[in-house]
């Protein structure tokens, strides 16, 4: 520490590189500093520090992070108090640029692996972007001084050791984690798709705002009782809450009435959500995939014929590619791909659905010949889908009863309260003659695997090399972009930053040999093993910024690749 100020003191008022020289590693009485990247102008990004506190100072209980799921929850709460703690400082040391910023990976209402906040056996570490003071390009040496050797001590006596937290919250943490898990190997045994506990809160606070509703008429989730399950957890009585079974689920009701909210809970239900969030206990399979129409997607070389054939002039749909999809096409090629990379339930939304694509009626049957229509309708696929190869559908209709002939169960959504009315669907579906024909054939088809070739990775804009996230949608790779918007299950900016890193690394490693599923499970297995700071361009720097996305969004995106090319 003394040699930090000794170096600070003494390039006061020099140029900012000047900075550079206190890249290293310090002591200070109870943690490290490590300082692994300077900035070179106060205008750049921000400098990259590490803040590391032996276990043995830090005194955190075992049992707080011996289990994976407990060590994600840790490291999730611990960086929500830094940032609580940040804000409250209030670093304010002026200057030009960023001087005096200081910041941490900002979590949102989910509860991510990051590498904003190691815990393990030797240390807990925490990750920080900092802005080294400067006036114009000059530097502020003695500000540094306060900033690195002064305030930050006191920020970390105040939001790292275990004598400075709050015990009861973190052990609140601890049993939240704890029954989530619970209920997801509750669901996994059971090989179901979702729970939505009683008195979760759905709706959220706006269209901008993942927060819960708090204003105006707020109605609690509460389950029909023909779909009502207790699910037993480590923590308190048992868990209440309507259960959605493996195979085909319809979500119907009236415009307004909370369809598509309930479908949105189930989609953000692959992720565990913090305390107060209202989804807390709203519990979906990780595997599910939300799908829709994308007009304009590229396509490369994917299987589309489970769905369409006999396009004209004699298009190959076995092999199918288009650098400007239809909606039908996209979304039956947004399927396709869910189901080559794994998917356990489909999760449509008939708002974001190619209408062709989910439904033909009797009417327009008898109008256009089978021959005539190249496209065969998710109706009459769904059930295969589910037969052949064990992967569920929750659909939400507003528009269509012929569904009622293939559902297992449905789900009428009545002023935000859900209601069993399966058995009326039925009934309609008997009594109502229905002279449409199935058009779906035999079987569902087959699920081509691709080989994705090397020269799809190319990073290179010129010369350097050019990766990086722009927001929550959009990665920059090399001279190309490549548009998220349509992976709605992406919900983190920190994941995007993930994803762009890990196409990246996966391009250093492909062979012309690995299908994409085999790549990408490859490199989950690397990170579970060694972290996910194996994906950093920084070397030996710290990667503070990425969160984990799924296996689900990582293929999405290397799908979206306008460069992607595969045998």
């Amino acid at each position: 520490m003394q040699r930090l100020q000794s170096i600070l003191k003494r390039i006061d008022g020099r140029g900012y590189k000047a900075y550079k020289e206190i890249q290293g590693e310090y002591r200070f009485p109870t943690f490290t500093l490590f300082i692994d990247y300077v900035q070179g102008d106060p205008f750049a990004s921000p400098s990259r520090i590490r803040v590391r506190m032996p276990m043995d100072v830090a005194r955190y209980p075992h049992e707080w992070f011996a289990e994976p799921h407990r060590r994600i929850g840790l490291e999730d709460w611990l960086t929500r108090e830094w940032a609580k703690n940040i804000g409250k400082f209030a670093f304010r040391v002026g200057g030009t640029g960023k001087s005096g910023l200081i910041a941490i990976d900002r979590p949102g209402q989910e509860i991510l692996p990051r590498t904003s906040v190691v815990v393990n056996e030797q240390f807990v570490e925490v990750r920080l972007s900092v802005g080294l003071p400067a006036r114009g390009r000059t530097v502020l040496g003695q500000k540094a001084a306060q900033m690195l050797c002064e305030d930050l001590p006191k920020l970390v006596q105040r939001a790292l050791p275990v004598s400075s937290l709050d015990r009861s919250r973190i052990e609140e943490r601890m049993q939240l984690v704890d029954n989530q898990l619970a209920i997801r190997r509750y669901l996994q045994e059971r090989g179901w798709i979702s729970f939505v506990a009683n008195g979760a809160i759905l709706p959220r606070e706006s269209g901008v705002s993942d927060r819960p509703l708090t204003t105006g008429k707020v109605i609690p989730f509460q389950s029909p009782s023909s779909l009502e399950v207790a699910v037993e957890v480590p923590h308190g009585p048992a868990i209440r809450g309507m259960v959605i079974r493996d195979g085909i689920t319809l979500i119907v009701g009236g415009g307004y009435h909370g369809k598509s909210t309930l479908l949105k809970a189930l989609e953000r239900g692959v992720y565990d959500h913090i305390e107060g969030d209202g989804r807390e206990y709203v519990i979906t399979d990780r595997n599910a995939v939300k799908v829709r129409a994308e007009d304009g997607r590229r396509v490369e070389k994917v299987n589309i014929s489970p769905f369409i054939t006999h396009l004209p002039f004699g298009r190959d749909t076995v092999r199918f590619s288009t650098d400007d999809a239809s909606g039908s096409t996209s979304q039956a090629t947004n399927i396709m791909e869910s189901l080559e990379i794994g998917t356990s339930c489909l999760l449509i939304d008939e708002d974001t659905s190619a209408t062709n694509f989910m439904i033909r009626d009797g009417r327009m049957q008898a109008l256009v010949a089978k021959g005539k229509e190249p496209i065969t309708p998710f109706l009459d696929k769904v059930r295969q889908l589910y037969e052949e190869k064990g992967v569920s559908s929750v659909l939400v209709l507003g528009g269509s009863g012929d569904y009622f002939d293939v559902a297992d169960t449905v789900i009428m959504m009545d002023e935000y309260q859900p209601r069993d009315v399966t058995r009326e669907a039925k009934q309609i579906a008997q009594s109502r003659a229905n002279d449409r024909k199935k058009e779906g054939g035999d079987s569902f088809g087959e699920v081509t695997p691709r080989v994705p070739l090397r020269d799809s990775f190319n990073p290179k804009r010129g010369k350097k090399e050019k990766v990086d996230a722009k927001g929550l949608h959009t990665i920059v790779f090399g001279e190309t972009s490549i548009d998220l918007s349509a992976l709605e299950q992406l919900v983190d900016p920190s994941q995007t930053r993930a994803v762009a890193e890990m196409i990246r690394y996966l391009g250093r490693r492909v062979n012309g040999r690995q299908t994409l599923a085999q790549a990408i499970e490859q490199l989950y297995d690397e990170i579970e093993q060694k972290g996910l700071d194996i994906i950093s361009p920084y070397a030996g720097q710290h990667p503070g910024d990425l969160a984990l996305p799924r296996k689900q969004e990582l293929a999405g995106a290397i799908n979206r690749m306008r460069t992607l090319r595969v045998q």
